[in-house]
């Protein structure tokens, strides 16, 4: 199954850049979203979850709030 990865992100957030790292890690390509420069995407990203804070990862439309490895593990088959 193909993965629709999607990080929403600001240059300064160390989380985001872990994630990031991580992604590419794991070999897995992503669409990076810079929620400091595109307010568009700010507000649906705080509309779809109530969070506002970065990085938000979504897989396949369900989002991870945050680096939270168990989840981004499960959702991207990664097995621990």
């Amino acid at each position: 199954m193909k993965l629709s990865i999607v990080v929403f992100s600001t240059p300064t957030c160390s989380w985001c850049r872990k994630i990031k790292d991580y992604l590419k890690a794991n070999g897995l390509s992503y669409k990076d979203i810079d929620v400091s420069k595109d307010s568009r995407a700010l507000a649906d990203m705080i509309r779809k979850t109530g969070q506002q804070g970065v990085p938000q990862t979504w897989i396949n439309n369900q989002p991870v709030i945050g680096f939270d490895k168990a989840k981004l593990d499960r959702l991207l088959g990664i097995k621990p």
